[in-house]
């Protein structure tokens, strides 16, 4: 996996399309990239390990397929990078996913020379001697997406045809004045037509100069082709006046707040569902995971009703709890989590009232949903979420209070926290400081209580994914139940002192650690003798975490460009995991 981009071109300029198109959505994340086009009835190849440059020319071509490559087989080479092709370069293939049962397929392969440790050359090997048997592209696709196990999508393409199939792993296309292009992510096609046509499960598409067909991947039963004219706009790459992604993501999150504040009755319906269900749950991974868990403690606080939370890659082994009646909200930045999706699918099984927490119109979580939630953050381009976490947030903040019959606290806690954000932002050169004096630690440690706690594991989480500083977040309490073996002289660790009933409690916490010569950051309203380093947030009741959580986000913004790392595109990490 992670980014795809093909197309049959009217204009014959189809590799520098197929390279904006892998530009467009780089952002997913990915250690390599390669394009094939056709040139002299072969398909050429340019491989690279590392990031697309900024000023790569290509020559003139009708057909190409690209792929960035987030490794999963094999090693970052640049023999592993997609596209592969077969043993005479007359077929290509790009692929995300996993092919699970590989190695039995492998067994298949007779007389053929592999090149690369990769599961995605087996398989361009087997269309290979498919379409040596049934000379239709199509079919032999379909035959042998039939044997392989497992979540994947195929783009592959014999010079003057593309065919695409998936389950699982998502794939759009789209119909455009300069050719029919098919691609992983929306965002790459809109520069060309809003005119869409995303893909089922078991869907497979031919792609030639006379348009594109839809068909069953097993049967080959055309279908009729549907698309989807949607409305929202190509969101190009724009740094504006910032350095990077992350930072300007982060001065945003002001403005994400005061929108969704506007726009807060879109709660409205939700929250009645969530009143009538039999059990709620609301599940996400990483930065979405915490998402979640504070959504357990806001709706205990402010509706006095109990939310569940499970991370999504786990909620296969308590999914016995869902039923008819069952609401299941899916909290993702992208709508294309597999973790995520994997859960929904289960739950849709058992009739369960599916929402979706997405920011994305058109993901695979968006169209399986019954009830939709947008987070409305705009693009977020940096791999780390930022804009996204604080919009799941102030989206459970909205929820609990329209569930609690107040939704106009709630509209009034996210405009209060706006404010507090601006002031936070004002004093970042601050926070630079500081990341100047820790960026040589080896482990820092982050410490919360309550509503605290999700905050702890998000700051963890944002130093470790960029920075590759170790960090750890706990709650307070954890300390003498083993945590505090850790603390040795001048350890860093942050503490969050939200003005609430965790104050007195979280601040012995604090005690406890500076006795053991730790080196005490203190983030709240009001500075006490325990803190070595103090930085004021004013409390904003429920909603003090949006506010809170902008100093870990600055803090490893500035630890990561310290080390001379870059913030927006972190090693082995992609924005997109649609791999398990």
């Amino acid at each position: 996996m992670c980014g795809i981009f093909g197309i049959i071109s009217s204009d014959n300029n189809a590799p520098t399309s197929t390279y904006k198109g892998l530009l467009d959505i780089e952002y997913r994340g990915y250690d390599s990239w390669g394009v094939a086009f056709l040139k002299d009835n072969q398909f050429k190849i340019e491989k690279e390990i590392g990031f697309l440059p900024k000023d790569k020319t290509f020559e003139s071509a009708e057909v190409a397929v690209g792929h960035t490559r987030w490794a999963t087989h094999g090693g970052v080479t640049e023999l592993n990078a997609h596209p592969h092709t077969d043993c005479d370069k007359k077929i290509v293939l790009v692929h995300n996913g996993i092919i699970e049962n590989y190695l039995s397929l492998k067994k298949e392969l007779i007389g053929h020379k592999l090149i690369s440790e990769t599961d995605t050359e087996i398989a361009v090997h087997l269309i290979e001697d498919e379409y040596r048997l049934t000379g239709d592209l199509k079919k032999a696709v379909s035959n042998v997406f039939k044997k392989v196990d497992g979540l994947n999508a195929f783009v592959v393409s014999n010079g003057s045809q593309i065919v695409a199939v998936k389950k699982g792993s998502p794939v759009v296309a789209g119909s455009a004045a300069n050719g029919s292009i098919v691609a992983s992510d929306p965002n790459a096609i809109l520069p060309h037509t809003n005119k869409l046509l995303f893909l089922e499960d078991n869907d497979l598409i031919e792609i030639d100069k006379s348009g594109i067909k839809l068909f069953d991947a097993h049967t080959l039963l055309e279908k009729d082709v549907k698309y989807t004219d949607v409305d929202w706009k190509y969101q190009g790459a724009d740094l504006a006046d910032f350095p990077h992604f992350m930072l300007k993501e982060i001065y945003e999150q002001p403005k994400v707040l005061l929108a969704l504040a506007e726009n807060a009755s879109a709660v409205t319906e939700i929250a009645e569902d969530i009143k009538k269900a039999y059990g709620t749950y609301f599940v996400g991974c990483g930065t979405a995971s915490y998402a979640c868990l504070t959504g357990v403690y806001l709706f205990s606080k402010i509706a006095h009703r109990h939310v569940n939370f499970s991370i999504g890659s786990e909620f296969t082994y308590i999914q016995d709890y869902i039923k008819k009646g069952s609401l299941v909200a899916a909290v993702s930045q992208s709508g294309e989590t597999i973790d995520v999706v994997e859960p929904f699918q289960i739950a849709k099984r058992k009739e369960a009232t599916l929402v979706a927490m997405t920011n994305v119109i058109g993901s695979t979580l968006y169209r399986m949903a019954d009830k939709k939630l947008m987070l409305n953050a705009g693009p977020e381009k940096a791999v780390a979420g930022t804009k996204s976490f604080t919009s799941m947030v102030a989206n459970m903040i909205l929820l609990a209070y329209a569930t609690a019959g107040d939704l106009k606290a709630g509209v009034e806690v996210l405009e209060k926290s706006a404010k507090e954000i601006e002031k936070v932002l004002e004093k970042a050169d601050e926070i630079k400081a500081l990341a100047d004096k820790l960026h040589t630690s080896k482990n820092i440690y982050i410490l919360g209580r309550g509503l605290s706690y999700p905050l702890a594991l998000e700051a963890a989480l944002k130093i470790k994914e960029i920075s590759y500083i170790h960090a750890e977040g706990f709650a307070g309490g954890e300390l003498k139940h083993g945590v505090i073996a850790l603390i040795e002289k001048n350890t860093p660790v942050i503490v969050f002192v939200p003005n609430d009933e965790t104050k007195h409690a979280i601040l012995a916490s604090a005690q406890e650690v500076k006795a053991r010569g730790a080196f005490v950051i203190g983030i709240g309203e009001e500075e006490t003798e325990v803190f070595d380093y103090f930085f004021r947030v004013a409390d904003t009741g429920a909603s003090s975490i949006l506010p809170m959580v902008v100093f870990p986000q600055l803090l490893s913004y500035y630890l990561t460009v310290k080390l001379g790392l870059n913030p927006d595109k972190p090693r082995n990490l992609a924005k997109s995991v649609v791999v398990k």
